[in-house]
């Protein structure tokens, strides 16, 4: 009986012995391993890339003024921007810089999109390479007057175009056309501090 059992061990054991061959062999080849039998396993829903954007949300009129609204009491900066404008494709690694500098001090930033529908595929692209670290929305159907002259009346729908709202949320100043950088940090200072303090 005893003899049986040892035997019984010893090929348990042989068997267990093979399966972490068999598991080390794999990686060493570069075969995936199951996350169940991996010992280092990724967390479930970690992401390699938390700021890419599959897709974007879309907003319209109401939904444009109703994502102003939720940032009250937070100094708010909007970017319209377009895959086919080239001074928008300029431009936007720089708001993402601005976006990391000025974070820690309140500034929200938030893009958006005019695209035509048919131009899915080269926003995310756009949005892959770029990954910026605020979000980023889509007017459907590309430039809309109806839209444009809810964000600012007056304004043609020209792009690049960036504009600024107080923690009130009213919309205290614009930048139309390519941004620099001491042009878009004066706006946002002024948005940071209202009262034209001193950093």
């Amino acid at each position: 009986m005893t003899h049986r059992l040892n035997s019984v061990s010893l090929a348990a054991m042989l068997a267990g012995a093979l399966a972490l061959t068999g598991l080390a062999g794999a990686a060493a080849h570069g075969q995936s391993i199951p996350a169940a039998e991996s010992p280092a396993a990724a967390p479930a829903g970690k992401t390699a890339n938390a700021t890419t954007q599959k897709t974007l949300e879309v907003v319209d009129a109401d939904r444009y003024l109703a994502l102003v609204a939720g940032h009250h009491g937070k100094p708010l900066m909007v970017t319209f921007w377009a895959t086919w404008c080239e001074p928008c494709r300029d431009e936007y690694p720089l708001l993402n810089e601005l976006a990391k500098q000025y974070a820690a001090k309140g500034l929200k930033i938030v893009g958006v999109s005019m695209d035509d529908d048919g131009d899915l595929i080269l926003m995310r692209r756009f949005i892959a390479r770029n990954k910026p670290v605020f979000p980023n929305y889509r007017q459907r159907g590309g430039v809309n007057s109806a839209f444009t002259q809810v964000v600012s009346p007056g304004w043609t729908g020209a792009m690049p175009a960036t504009f600024f709202y107080d923690r009130d949320g009213r919309q205290v100043n614009m930048v139309l056309g390519e941004g620099t950088r001491p042009r878009f940090e004066a706006a946002i200072q002024a948005i940071l501090d209202p009262s034209g303090g001193t950093r």
